[in-house]
């Protein structure tokens, strides 16, 4: 299991179809995370600190603070 604390916020390890919960920009205050799918990644630059924007299949737009693979947290951001 890889705890490493900038998966999210490198774009390398981002991909479309890969299961992430993100921040929405109304839930930043309370950290509140969505769980989903990622559609496209909205982010140009190769890592941001604060997560790599995404769009999910759900239409829903927010930065990255988990990547989640086959039911394992593969980065955990403490909130």
């Amino acid at each position: 299991m890889n705890t490493d604390s900038t998966n999210g916020q490198q774009r390398k390890n981002i991909k479309a179809g890969l299961r992430v919960r993100i921040v929405l920009k109304a839930d930043q205050r309370s950290g509140k995370l969505t769980e989903g799918i990622v559609q496209n990644i909205l982010t140009n630059s190769p890592n941001h600190p604060h997560g790599i924007k995404v769009r999910l299949t759900s239409g829903e737009v927010g930065r990255v603070k988990e990547v989640i693979e086959k039911g394992i947290t593969l980065n955990k951001t403490p909130m």
